[in-house]
């Protein structure tokens, strides 16, 4: 990922209920490394509908290095996982297995 900061936003209610979740996004990313409009899809939902949203709304703002083949940038389809996180609480069961350590969106007390 070359973002600098993560493009997701915790939804405001969630984060004062500390209400976590984790959300597996699939993607398909082009030749440029720039994300498909409306490509996304959700894989594995967190089961809030908020925190699911948030991370549709946040993906097409991602920028990646493009994948090569031969030498030559390639278009791919990628599993991309995004947690919603409240600081002081233990996070959530998440199932799928990151080939890299996934994006953590955490709240802050100064951010609301």
């Amino acid at each position: 990922m070359l973002n600098d900061a993560l493009p997701f936003q915790y939804p405001v209610v969630e984060y004062m209920r500390q209400i976590q979740g984790n959300v597996l996004l699939r993607l398909f990313v082009d030749t440029l490394g720039v994300v498909v409009a409306d490509s996304t899809r959700i894989e594995q939902p967190s089961g809030v509908a908020a925190l699911d949203s948030a991370a549709l709304a946040g993906a097409p703002r991602l920028r990646f290095r493009a994948a090569r083949r031969g030498g030559s940038p390639i278009a791919v389809a990628m599993l991309f996982p995004v947690h919603f996180r409240h600081p002081g609480t233990p996070p959530p069961e998440f199932s799928a297995t990151p080939s890299s350590r996934p994006p953590t969106v955490h709240g802050n007390n100064s951010d609301r």
